[in-house]
């Protein structure tokens, strides 16, 4: 999701924190883009390999899929072998992937490598935000650190759709060897960050085994069923599995001498609100985005380069409202922020969802703009609520749980929003998508407005 960006924090000692800020930012921006990029392409490459759209369901989620389940143990391995080590391994694996997408000869092997893919940017995104929590020990200048960090997703954003269809008018291959210069670069400026403190824990393995087939079994049963049926005895196997290893996760968490989710974490209702708050932004945005570029394409004929063009008033204007946020955050504080994010966002879904089908294109992604902006507001301040409330020594673990709501949430989204497609047919299916999406983001502000008297606590 794109999030917003201000100037970059003055600090005394800037040399490590410059650094550790620029390969932070080069991390989000190369996760985001590859999220927002491939959206684009999808008719591209169901073309090429058919599979239909469950198959193409699995093009993104297989990524958004192991991002999502890995985070929480990415982020205890960031604070094991030290953030800088962990980015680095992250980003090899990425760039290495990208490059076996890009030359997949079926299906199955390009969602084998986006998998792949998946398991580098889950390694990248709380090893970054750790390299931010060690770099910047003041809480304003880490806040606004944080917010900067969102550059990365806030240029891939607005250059993602566009450079896609650019791409795939060439081929659809191409998208995925822009990540190729991106992971290079990166890793050249990670030799300029200081080497990150380690902190020795053993890795819960049969929490993240069980997490992992949790996740993987809820997805899939979402995806697969509505051409399976949902009442099949492979379906109901499925979510079976998915509860039973949901329960064993819980119970290894619970018993656990080092855990791989703290559970201590949700004490904190501000970290519980939010992290909730976080899944349900990540699912309307990811799932607007995956209906948003099947509809401009499927169903009222633009091209891949058109499509990318009418996501550019959302994602522009985001980019534009950039120093805006920390500004706000600054002066009404991350819940007012949180929940305006929430309100727009959820006034953008609503509009259309109640829009004719015949309306013109154009009216179409304007009504997209309040979707990105809100998510934009949103991001930032939930990101730094979580990591306030947690000290510098488990950063990579708090940044991994956060991180895990909102790729799940992601994850969720374009799973449920394609079984409704599925299910009922794509424009009633897409308005039921939206409409509910809202209500839900509408019942979400006024959880959030019940942190607004709680008092920001700093580690």
């Amino acid at each position: 999701m794109p999030v917003s960006a201000v100037s970059p924090p003055s600090t005394t000692t800037a040399a490590r924190p410059r650094a550790s800020l620029a390969v932070a930012m080069l991390g989000f921006f190369v996760v985001a883009l590859d999220a927002q990029i491939v959206n684009v392409a999808l008719p591209a490459v169901g073309s090429d390999f058919g599979g239909g759209l469950a198959g193409l369901q699995w093009v993104v989620t297989g990524y958004t899929l192991m991002f999502s389940a890995l985070q929480l143990f990415a982020g205890t391995f960031s604070d094991r072998v030290g953030a800088r080590r962990a980015y680095g391994i992250g980003m090899i694996l990425f760039t290495a992937a990208s490059a076996a997408c890009a030359f997949s000869p079926n299906l199955s092997m390009l969602v084998t490598a986006r998998i792949l893919q998946g398991i580098g940017a889950a390694m990248i995104t709380p090893a970054s935000l750790a390299l931010i929590r060690e770099a910047y020990h003041d809480a304003v200048q880490r806040g606004r650190a944080i917010v900067y960090w969102g550059l990365g997703g806030s240029v891939a954003a607005a250059a993602g759709p566009v450079l896609g269809g650019v791409l795939t008018q060439l081929h659809w291959r191409l998208i995925f060897f822009v990540n190729l210069p991106v992971g290079v670069l990166a890793l050249v400026v990670l030799a300029g960050v200081a080497r990150s403190p380690r902190r020795p824990m053993p890795f819960d393995w049969a929490g993240q085994v069980s997490a992992v087939l949790a996740l993987a079994s809820l997805t899939y049963g979402i995806i697969e069923g509505p051409s399976v049926g949902y009442g099949s005895p492979a379906i109901l196997t499925v979510f079976g599995a998915g509860a039973a290893s949901l329960a064993v996760f819980m119970v290894v968490q619970f018993k656990a001498k080092a855990p791989m989710l703290p559970l201590d974490i949700f004490r904190s209702r501000t970290v519980s609100t939010t992290l909730g708050v976080a899944l349900a932004t990540m699912a309307a945005f990811y799932g607007v985005v995956f209906l948003q570029s099947l509809y401009f394409q499927q169903q009222r004929g633009a091209t891949a380069l058109e499509t990318g063009l009418l996501f550019l008033p959302m994602t522009a204007l985001v980019a534009l409202l950039n120093p805006l946020v920390a500004r706000l955050m600054a002066r009404f504080g991350q819940v007012a922020l949180i929940a305006a994010g929430q309100l727009l966002m959820a006034l953008g879904l609503a509009g259309l969802c109640l829009l004719p089908a015949d309306t013109p294109v154009l009216l179409v992604a304007v009504m997209m703009v309040p979707v990105g902006v809100g998510g934009s507001f949103t991001v930032p301040p939930i990101i730094a609520l979580v990591m306030d409330h947690v000290p510098a020594e488990r950063a990579g673990t708090a940044s991994g749980v956060v991180n895990t709501a909102r790729q799940v949430g992601g994850s969720l989204g374009v799973a449920v929003f394609g079984a409704l497609l599925a299910g009922q047919g794509f424009m009633d299916g897409l308005r039921t998508s939206l409409g509910w999406t809202a209500a839900i983001l509408i019942l979400l502000i006024l959880a959030s407005l019940t942190l607004r008297h709680e008092q920001r606590k700093t580690p």
